[in-house]
């Protein structure tokens, strides 16, 4: 439905819904932590009924997309959403595309089978391996344990909730800095910046936790500077996070496939990260045990090989439509071998100038 101009900066606003959560449940711990008697714990865990209820009501209301609608036959309807959606009476030609796209996309009878085939091999590599990497950067032993890690650094129970408030904001902030920049300076930059600076900070991390508590876990007395600098950097991690491998892991896989694998292929994005993100928070406590510091070098590791991926196999996505992204495969060194012209016979599509809809080219 977005605009290709916006589109970066729209889908980003899931993010940024994730990340306003986040904070408001860091925020609510906080304080539900200060009740005398140790029951704020069943409120913090009761309160999720409350974003359920919204998400429950919200989808009765939930008006459907134009794609939808032409896909269940309501041609009339379809029209009229996408005139209230592009704020214009002419949408005449980017209808005919959606409607020649759901008839493409009608004649694929077995979706999952066609996202094996050859000319969609960057696009299955991308909705597996982008998922994966963003949840091997680390980023939620962050947002998930943050309590307990800085409780395990040396922190008391209020200074560690407070550091984990705290990394909550910058998380809103940053993502909001990504909504601003996504499409204007583009994805890679995005991508390969927030690399470099996450393994910079876990590098650091790693090196003030490695000095103070050694194999033993035993740091003595913790000075004030030390406290403040492994908070600054973690912040600073979580903003190289926030506004790049975030939100991005979310956007790049939901423009870069095609209409007839878009269902299938998203599904695998989405199961992947979901795995992954079981799997991290069920051994992030024994790594913590086991590892120590090192935990840090080695979500670092796997920062520095998705930083190499980025940089070598993902093609920039900035301001192109979705209609058109398979000449980015086509054009790019590697992807070329598998994506060829005979894939696409009828050419690609573009955006109109008018931004109104796309057109054949």
């Amino acid at each position: 439905m977005a605009p290709y101009k916006y589109r970066g900066a729209l889908n980003i606003g899931f993010q940024l819904s994730i990340t306003v959560g986040i904070l408001i449940a860091n925020v609510l711990n906080y304080f539900f932590a200060k009740i005398k008697g140790g029951w704020g714990w069943r409120l913090s865990l009761g309160g999720a009924m409350v974003p359920a209820l919204i998400i429950t009501v919200g989808s009765l209301v939930l008006p459907d997309t134009p794609n939808s609608m032409i896909e269940r036959g309501q041609t009339e309807e379809a029209r009229a959403k996408l005139k209230k959606i592009r704020g214009v009476d002419d949408v005449d030609e980017e209808f005919k595309d959606l409607v020649a796209a759901s008839d493409a996309s009608k004649l694929v009878h077995h979706p999952w089978t066609n996202l094996l085939q050859r000319k969609y091999r960057p696009h299955l590599t991308m909705a597996i391996l982008i998922p994966f990497f963003q949840q091997l950067t680390g980023i939620n032993v962050i947002m998930f344990y943050a309590p307990v890690l800085f409780n395990t650094i040396g922190f008391g129970d209020d200074a560690s909730l407070m550091s984990a408030v705290i990394t909550g904001i910058v998380n809103v902030g940053a993502t909001l800095v990504s909504i601003y920049g996504v499409d204007k300076w583009g994805r890679r930059f995005l991508f390969l910046e927030g690399g470099v600076q996450m393994l910079i900070c876990q590098a650091v991390v790693a090196a003030c936790i490695g000095a103070k508590f050694g194999v033993s876990g035993n740091p003595g007395d913790l000075p004030k500077w030390y406290a403040i600098t492994v908070v600054l950097f973690i912040c600073i991690y979580v903003a190289g996070f926030a506004w790049s491998w975030g939100p991005l892991g979310w956007l790049v896989p939901s423009e870069i496939f095609p209409l007839e694998i878009r269902s299938a292929a998203q599904s695998v994005n989405v199961s992947v990260n979901m795995i992954f993100t079981f799997a991290v928070a069920q051994v992030f406590l024994s790594m913590l045990c086991h590892l120590k510091f090192g935990l840090f070098l080695f979500f670092a590791f796997f920062v520095v090989v998705m930083s190499i991926f980025v940089y070598y196999f993902l093609p920039e996505t900035k301001g192109i439509p979705i209609e058109e992204m398979n000449q980015v495969w086509r054009s790019h060194w590697y992807w070329s071998r598998f994506v060829e012209e005979a894939d696409y016979p009828n050419g690609g599509m573009e955006m109109s100038k008018g931004n109104h809809g796309p057109k054949n080219v």
